[in-house]
């Protein structure tokens, strides 16, 4: 809708209801989802029955609050760990692929460009079982030849973060680049010729001058890390992250506690945006 040019009623009338019906249908099962964490009943669905906080603080036997459910609580470690060390990974080697792509004259430049973007259109599906194999067959190699057993090439923690750390880095790099795009080349030239090293020039001027992007990349980079179902599926081993677990609670008949759990990530995720955004705000003023 162009705001200069008039707009009949209809249209005008017609675009308010297509904006609410948006609206509603991307935020109502999210608040259908928080109700129900607060819903006295043993199943996470409708029709109500009253208020509870038992699936936050109980600790009956037939009801245990995520407060005190180690499986959940220790699901959630476990991707909170695995988001760390990805996020970790992936923000330092996508920064510096950042750097490379900005480079005008290097061999292989748009091939090294197409392979790195070939983990975004690939499946999940396909690039966990892809790594899985490739890590099975490299570890039968090594014992079967070398008489070495590498356990880190089985399905298990480090598997997951090395499957997500594929993708997601190259998310990184994009959001980086973009950002390294608008940067004042000459601002660099101007601190060596006043007598910086190029590591002071990196770290005071062009990094500082990524940090938003950077940063920003990592908050991405962590929340898709930690919301990964798809890839981590096939690379997980006993210790399984949240959304695995959930999946698995979910297919086999849960409590209203996956509701809670949802509502404590929903409530943390909200609030860091409207921290972010606050504290955004703030800098500009």
């Amino acid at each position: 809708m162009i705001r200069t040019l008039p707009n009949s009623r209809p249209y005008t009338i017609g675009f308010k209801i297509y904006i609410v019906c948006f609206f509603v249908f991307l935020f109502a099962p999210l608040l259908i989802t928080c109700i129900l964490a607060f819903n006295d009943s043993q199943f996470p669905s409708l029709p109500w029955k009253g208020f509870t906080l038992q699936w936050f603080t109980g600790n009956l036997p037939d009801r245990v609050g995520i407060f005190h459910d180690e499986i959940n609580l220790h699901s959630i470690w476990t991707s909170v760990q695995v988001a760390f060390f990805v996020t970790l990974l992936a923000t330092t080697v996508g920064t510096c692929g950042a750097f490379l792509f900005e480079q005008e004259n290097f061999r292989f430049k748009q091939l090294l460009y197409f392979l790195m973007l070939a983990p975004l259109v690939i499946p999940g599906v396909i690039l966990g079982i892809s790594i899985l194999l490739f890590s099975n067959s490299l570890g039968t190699f090594f014992e079967q030849h070398l008489h070495l057993e590498l356990d880190f090439l089985g399905p298990g923690l480090p598997l997951v973060v090395l499957g997500q750390f594929s993708f997601i880095t190259t998310l990184v790099t994009l959001v980086v680049s973009a950002r390294l795009k608008k940067f004042d080349h000459t601002l660099e030239e101007a601190a060596l010729n006043l007598g910086a090293n190029r590591f002071e020039v990196i770290r005071y001027i062009t990094l500082r001058f990524l940090k938003p992007a950077i940063i920003g990349s990592a908050a991405v980079a962590f929340l898709m890390s930690f919301e990964n179902f798809n890839t981590t599926l096939f690379l997980v081993g006993s210790d399984p992250t949240l959304p695995i677990n959930l999946y698995l609670q979910v297919r086999d008949g849960s409590t209203p506690v996956i509701n809670a759990i949802s509502f404590l990530l929903i409530l943390g995720t909200s609030t860091a945006a409207v921290a972010n955004l606050y504290f955004s705000r703030k800098r500009k003023d």
